[in-house]
């Protein structure tokens, strides 16, 4: 799994320093290029759509909600298809659900949300803000588009443990800085590098460390107009995991397609892991693609627009 991932951080690396300028984003208008052919070079404008959603399978994207938007989120994770947990008694999985969330993102500008979600998975309560704070340019002046993720996580509700002597042991952080690059109107890549802090170790074993920095890399390639492949993998830097023989840990990833039906963006995925919060999958993921424990799973993302002085969809 690592060595996909380094070969997924390469390809964006090469493609992130190509000289060939590629015209992505807006259409540009008969009056656009009369005014670019006098100036002699193109009108530089922000890359829309890098993503057609906020969501990956795994990972979020640099996608925010556009301002008195609330994009209503709904992603399930099913059971084992294969392996001790899965097979015809369990039809595959679909008889159990790993995970469940459900999650609600509000555009208070249009580059800034701020998102609450309940997982099913240590009962898991987040609260968190997303800020874009940098966007890719036509001309390549910004060559990326970045945005930041912070969240608070709360399980006020979980019993896998009994060692919650202090309530703020049920407390958990992430930070993440996403960097994307939409390369062509087909093709968008996007690497991040984030850092998980438990008050308590999760799980609660021996040596587990608090502190998780972890590195993710993901994509998307468009077929049809409305269709797309994606992929998704993270790698979480720690000595505890590389090193445990008892549980044994596996670095999450996911595979995937993409589906937008106007107002709806579904995807269908496989993947590894069982959490659907990076909070819970970087600290927990034991599932090995080799012995059938994937799992089938989907998201749905539905956006509600409350501008009133305008109709307006997300794109």
């Amino acid at each position: 799994m690592m060595k996909k991932f380094l070969l997924l951080a390469m390809l964006f690396a090469a493609a992130l320093g190509s000289v060939e300028a590629q015209t992505i984003g807006r259409d540009t208008s008969a009056t656009d290029s009369l005014m670019n052919a006098l100036t002699g070079s193109p009108q530089a404008e922000p890359v829309i759509a890098t993503f057609k959603a906020t969501r990956l399978i795994l990972s979020e994207t640099t996608e925010t909600i556009k301002k008195n938007n609330l994009n209503f989120i709904v992603v399930h994770r099913f059971g084992d298809i294969g392996g001790t947990d899965g097979g015809g008694k369990t039809l595959w999985g679909f008889d159990n659900s790993s995970d469940i969330l459900i999650g609600f993102e509000y555009g208070l500008t249009d580059n800034l949300d701020v998102d609450f979600a309940r997982s099913k998975y240590e009962q898991l309560l987040e609260l968190g803000l997303k800020y874009n704070i940098l966007h890719q340019k036509t001309d390549n002046s910004i060559p990326v588009a970045v945005t930041l993720i912070g969240k608070t996580g709360l399980k006020p509700y979980s019993v896998s443990t009994n060692v919650y002597d202090d309530y703020t042991n049920r407390l958990n952080y992430f930070a993440q800085v996403v960097i994307a690059r939409k390369f062509s109107p087909k093709l968008s890549m996007q690497i991040s590098p984030s850092f998980l802090r438990n008050n308590l170790p999760f799980p609660y074993l021996v040596g587990n460390e608090k502190n998780i920095f972890s590195l993710s890399a993901a994509g998307r390639l468009k077929v049809t107009k409305r269709l797309g492949i994606v992929v998704d993998y993270a790698h979480p830097f720690s000595n505890f995991r590389k090193n445990s023989n008892s549980p044994k840990f596996y670095d999450p990833s996911g595979v995937g397609i993409e589906i937008e039906t106007g107002g709806h963006v579904f995807t269908m995925n496989f993947s590894n892991a069982q959490a659907i919060s990076p909070i819970n999958y970087l600290a927990d993921s034991q599932s090995n693609w080799s012995k059938g424990q994937y799992r089938f799973g989907f998201t749905i993302s539905r956006v509600f627009d409350f501008n009133h002085k305008h109709k307006g969809t997300y794109k």
